[in-house]
């Protein structure tokens, strides 16, 4: 197959999408990946051809944009700024996908970019999508995220009410993507989105674990779980030796927020530094926000870019965003963890973390004067120590990426012999 890959956005959004590319590129098939220039050093690394995206943003002009997103609050709202933070460039986004198109077989795009499919539709090439989380999976089991649930009530009317409400959110959603991004949908004669919830693709590949999440159900054998798609950034040997000097043999908790980035960050640290005990050592990654310290600790490091993997690896315990991609990396190093939600789906992944036993979820207004409580539940409790390596085995034993693969060709051929007939 030759297969055009493409997402937008944070680390989160990218590198799983690299992942599945590598992965595709040493089953023999050729991949393009077509990005923004801030992730071109990333995608060759993984020896994934590029193809140029606008916009041209440097890494600040990102962080800025998480920023507007934090202060989105609702999930909702939330979308609607991803394609605000699009319009000034989302029309040569598609003729620059169009013309890729032409010499691939089939796109696959991550989950927020409804106007792919109508791309691919009208070239005549097949189409799927990547969910990073389950919580965008439309269920008869549950209902969407923040929607009232009918506990106690009988199964067939649980049932109902839950599609209902998906089908609720479906048309919320539908409305306010072609608010937001209709004219230019027109301007390029591509149709208005429709079933971004309930059918936004043929194929769906749900990048998280099947064994420990597929549970949740869905209502169409589009929504396929794979299992988790892991990249990691570059491995840093100047980082790790100060860690080690650091921890001097010792697993110690981790503190990151990975591409999050918020107001009040300075304040937020200030009031973490007042808090977290003088003498129990935690290391820092700085993150988009670029979190530090105002005062030298000798029981605090910080550190920069570095592999999760790499990290993780020293740890005890891991504070974060609950990103789909932070959250799949301490799940793989096998290590509690608490969650502190910022936007999107993180709140999901909190009360998902919870539902498997591996660590529990703080509120972001609050965190600081609550983590020193948390860390030490965690780290005296071996409940949490246990479940967390039962996940992490389960996650060694599935191959995500290879059963994403077999997916993606078994749907090529499919629409392929569709054409045919």
């Amino acid at each position: 197959m030759r297969v055009l890959l493409t997402s937008h956005g944070s680390t989160g959004d990218i590198y799983p999408v690299i992942a599945f590319g590598r992965a595709l590129a040493q089953a023999g098939h050729s991949v393009t990946f077509a990005s923004a220039p801030l992730y071109e050093r990333e995608i060759k690394r993984a020896n994934l051809d590029y193809f140029y995206l606008p916009p041209d943003w440097e890494q600040e002009i990102f962080t800025e944009c998480m920023r507007r997103l934090h202060r989105a609050h609702h999930p909702i709202k939330q979308l609607r700024e991803i394609y605000r933070f699009a319009l000034p460039f989302l029309g040569e986004v598609i003729d620059r996908i169009e013309e890729a198109l032409e010499t691939h077989d089939v796109l696959c795009s991550s989950y927020l970019f409804p106007h792919y499919r109508a791309v691919a539709d009208r070239k005549g090439k097949p189409y799927a999508s990547i969910a990073l989380c389950h919580n965008t999976i439309p269920s008869r089991d549950y209902p969407p995220e923040l929607a009232p649930t009918l506990s106690g009530f009988p199964k067939s009317l649980r049932a109902r009410w839950n599609i209902g409400l998906w089908r609720l959110v479906n048309f919320v959603v539908d409305i306010w993507i072609n608010q937001t991004i209709g004219d230019i949908l027109k301007e390029k004669r591509l149709p208005a989105a429709r079933n971004f919830i309930m059918g936004p693709a043929d194929l769906v590949l749900v990048a998280v674990s099947p064994t420990l999440m597929a549970g949740r159900g869905s209502i169409h054998r589009r929504f396929q779980f794979t299992g988790f798609l892991r990249w990691q950034a570059e491995p840093c040997q100047a980082e790790e030796k100060r860690i080690v000097n650091f921890c001097r043999g010792e697993p110690v908790p981790v503190l990151t927020f990975g591409s999050v980035a918020f107001d009040d960050k300075d304040a937020i640290m200030r009031r973490f530094e007042r808090n977290w005990p003088a003498g129990k050592k935690i290391i820092i990654q700085t993150g988009w926000s670029g979190l530090s310290v105002e005062m030298e600790r000798p029981d605090i490091l910080v550190v920069g870019k570095m592999s999760h993997d790499q990290l993780f690896g020293h740890a005890s315990c891991v504070i974060h965003h609950g990103g789909a991609g932070t959250t799949a990396s301490a799940l793989s190093a096998g290590k509690p963890h608490i969650i502190v939600p910022h936007i999107a789906d993180q709140d999901f992944w909190g009360s998902e973390m919870e539902r498997l036993g591996t660590g529990f979820a703080l509120p972001s207004d609050h965190w600081p004067e609550k983590l020193p409580g948390a860390v030490r539940l965690l780290e005296t409790r071996d409940q949490f120590r246990e479940k967390a390596r039962e996940v992490r085995d389960v996650i060694a034993r599935e191959d995500g990426a290879k059963r994403a693969i077999d997916l993606l060709q078994a749907h090529v051929d499919a629409h392929n012999l569709n054409r045919r007939i």
